[in-house]
């Protein structure tokens, strides 16, 4: 985003120097190229290494998940702090982003979950609903909210800037579909069929059409929220505060795929609807909870570090819950590289809370 480094008074005064605002702005956004790289790969690794979702064994899916996931959630990002909206904003697309995931690129909310024999609790209508639910929570957050914002602390200083010119959205835009249309051939036509035995399942046409325009509903929504909304009269909570409540609305989430992959899952004698409409209010506290915190007062970075770390924690250790089956080369490795990580994220919140509040407030109300 091109800013203005003279008033209109002065323009006539300094027009031997006028070229500079463009030089200017050029190398701005030249230097976004390093915080652009970090969240594409950030994206992937937050969500699916660090959670256990692509293991050691299997990481070289991380290559069309950095195609997907990370140029997703840069483009979200970009467009975003273009038009200068809120994260309310940011979370709407991230949901878009996840149905185009769960609809249209791997299906996975739409065919029958290969991990599953016999009846799949919670799917009606052609849809697994309470895998679906989970999977709208999980990737808007983990995918898109929580690396951006990690990114943006990483290089805080352009933490609001744009990081990429047009030629570099619409490269991004580009890589986002060749690595949708290989994750779908690779899981649609490879994955399911060879490797779990199931038949390719054609989700029916009206159905991909709605999730197609849910997509962009949320889209055209989220662009048109405006700015970011006024700073309330509230106090803000203690950043750590915030961390603790981060962690009890995250754990229980989780509880969702207990109910799908658990099969003497005591509570599953209730019809699914229970479960998912609880599901959808829990999500909804949490939401109406946090906005209303990061318009507060005093809301700054190191809030937004605290719930990111606490949010990070939350992924790491539920990806656990599954590796009993794992080999130990992925159990070792999901250790390290979640060790590795927190320690990482210790060193970066050292220097946040180095810093002053003041020169933390704005970027932590966005």
């Amino acid at each position: 985003m091109t800013q203005a480094y003279s008033s209109p008074g002065a323009e006539s005064k300094t027009s031997a120097s006028a070229p500079a605002p463009a030089s200017a702005s050029a190398a701005t956004l030249k230097k976004g190229a390093g915080p652009a790289f970090a969240l594409a790969l950030l994206a992937p690794i937050i969500a699916e290494v660090l959670s256990g979702a692509t293991r050691v064994s299997f990481i070289f899916a991380l290559i069309p998940e950095i195609m997907v996931w990370g140029c997703g959630a840069l483009i979200i990002r970009e467009m975003v702090r273009r038009r200068h909206l809120p994260w309310t904003s940011m979370l709407l697309m991230g949901l878009g982003l996840s149905i185009a995931e769960e609809f249209v690129i791997q299906q996975t909310s739409l065919a029958p979950l290969p991990w599953i024999s016999g009846p799949i609790y919670g799917r009606a209508l052609g849809v697994n609903w309470l895998y679906f639910l989970f999977m709208l929570g999980y990737e808007s957050v983990w995918v898109v909210l929580v690396p951006v914002h990690l990114t943006e602390l990483i290089f805080w200083r352009r933490g609001h800037q744009p990081w990429l010119r047009t030629r570099g959205l619409i490269i991004s835009g580009l890589i986002f579909i060749v690595g949708s249309f290989a994750a779908w051939y690779a899981w649609i036509k490879r994955a399911r069929p060879i490797v779990f035995h199931v038949p390719v399942y054609d989700p029916p046409k009206l159905t991909l059409l709605l999730g197609l325009l849910a997509i962009a509903g949320l889209v055209a929504i989220a662009l048109n929220l405006g700015s970011s909304p006024t700073t309330s009269a509230n106090e803000a909570p203690n950043p750590w505060v915030s961390a603790l409540f981060a962690l009890a609305f995250g754990f229980p989430w989780y509880v969702l795929l207990g109910f799908v992959f658990t099969p003497n899952f005591k509570f599953r004698a209730l019809p699914f609807w229970i479960p998912m409409l609880a599901g959808i209010a829990w999500a909804g506290a949490a939401f109406l909870l946090f906005r209303r915190w990061s318009s507060s007062a005093g809301w700054d970075d190191r809030h937004r570090y605290a719930l990111i770390f606490a949010a990070i924690l939350v992924c790491m250790i539920a990806g656990f819950l599954g590796s009993s089956t794992w080999p130990r080369i992925d159990v070792i490795g999901k250790s390290v590289l979640d060790i590795m990580a927190v320690v990482l994220l210790l060193l970066l919140g050292g220097l946040h809370f180095r810093r002053s509040p003041s020169a933390a407030a704005f970027a932590g109300r966005s």
